[in-house]
């Protein structure tokens, strides 16, 4: 069996999926692409109200999320092994989960507009 060359760990919060990723891209060597919940300003508003916060906060993340896979993808496809703490399809999954119905119908229309296509990982470890 071969290398690995894009490993992604996934789960829900909290269960170390960051922490597991950090571990692996010190092992391999590797770039490193994680999640930065810190960095949406919605997040605070989701928790506090999901219902009134969970479009722009999914939007935010989707947006965040795409534009670290197009640099994945533009990045040296050559580097040894590359490791994320998400999957961006997830994205969809969440919003599912989190938005109403209306809701979910618009961020289809944008998730349609402007989701690439992310790398496929040889390897996934879900926890």
């Amino acid at each position: 069996m071969s290398r690995p060359r894009f490993i992604v760990v996934e789960g829900p919060i909290g269960v170390g999926k960051t922490t597991l990723a950090r571990r692996l891209a010190d092992h391999y060597g590797s770039d490193l692409v994680l999640e930065a919940p810190d960095a949406n300003p919605f997040l605070p508003a989701f928790y506090a109200d999901p219902t009134h916060a969970a479009l722009p906060t999914q939007l935010f993340f989707l947006f965040q999320r795409v534009q670290q896979v197009q640099a994945l993808r533009q990045d040296d496809m050559f580097r040894p092994v590359r490791i994320a703490d998400y999957l961006l399809e997830k994205d969809r999954l969440f919003a599912g989960l989190t938005l109403g119905v209306q809701e979910l119908r618009l961020y289809d229309q944008v998730y349609e507009r402007v989701a690439v296509q992310a790398p496929v990982p040889d390897l996934v470890i879900y926890l």
